[in-house]
């Protein structure tokens, strides 16, 4: 089974030699691509060089500029599903995420789960090195989403997950509209409408040491007023329809 972890990046070249290496010795064989969104620090020029290193592993698709987090991991999805990748995770470069729970995701998804969430909010998750006001905003606005949507999942926001490659396929990717982090809120909402089975992991989540955060007050406006927009399309039976993707043989 081919597997592939998508890692988009914008100025992380303090990161990305080290997440790359992290993963790529790990023993499931796992395959990376970068999706850079023109970093003027030089990031694509670092995974060109590892390339060499990590032949038929490592890939990058560089993009004309900063185009969005959500944007960036469409992309990447279509890539995967192009080059019939049978599992397709969701990382951050930064270490945030620890690269030896890939082995926790893929085991929940070999094991019955269609989507793994690597998870903050269910028992056994945490966060690490967060600020107050920052795990204020986290909590609160994963529940927030939860009191909205109704969606069985205590981490909606979490941008660690697997998925298998059919739940990609059944999603209208064209029609995924959110570019920020409520991207990720909108693509679990999508699994769970279509009726796939999800599985939250516990995780511990370790707030970036090296770089700079991309949060903003415009991706969290985003994620508030788009997930009411979710939960109108759902009550009035357009999201679904709008959401399902007719069959297409990649």
């Amino acid at each position: 089974m081919k597997k592939i972890i998508l890692i988009p990046t914008y100025n992380e070249k303090e990161n990305i030699s080290l997440i790359v290496h992290a993963v790529l010795g790990l023993a499931a064989e796992y395959h990376i691509l970068i999706i850079d969104d023109n970093s003027p620090d030089g990031t694509a020029e670092i995974v060109k060089v590892l390339q060499a290193k990590f032949i038929n592993r490592l890939f990058i698709e560089s993009r004309a500029g900063k185009l969005g987090l959500g944007t960036a991991y469409i992309h990447g999805f279509k890539w995967a599903l192009a080059n019939h990748y049978d599992y397709i995770f969701e990382m951050d470069a930064d270490f945030s995420h620890n690269p030896t729970d890939l082995d926790r995701l893929l085991a929940a998804c070999e094991n019955g789960a269609d989507v793994a969430i690597g998870s903050r909010y269910v028992k056994g998750g945490e966060t690490e090195n967060w600020p107050w006001d920052r795990k204020l905003y986290s909590w609160g606005g994963s529940f927030y989403t939860r009191l909205i949507t109704c969606m069985p999942i205590k981490d909606p926001t979490a941008g660690f997950v697997c998925y298998k490659s059919k739940v990609i396929r059944d999603i209208n990717l064209d029609t995924i509209k959110f570019i920020g982090y409520a991207f990720q809120i909108e693509m679990k909402f999508a699994a769970w409408k279509l009726g796939f089975k999800i599985k939250e992991v516990p995780i511990t989540f370790i707030d970036r040491k090296i770089g700079v955060s991309k949060m903003s007050k415009g991706i969290i406006k985003e994620a508030m007023l788009g997930v009411l927009n979710m939960q109108w399309q759902s009550a009035t039976g357009r999201f679904v329809k709008t959401i399902k993707r007719i069959r297409v043989n990649f």
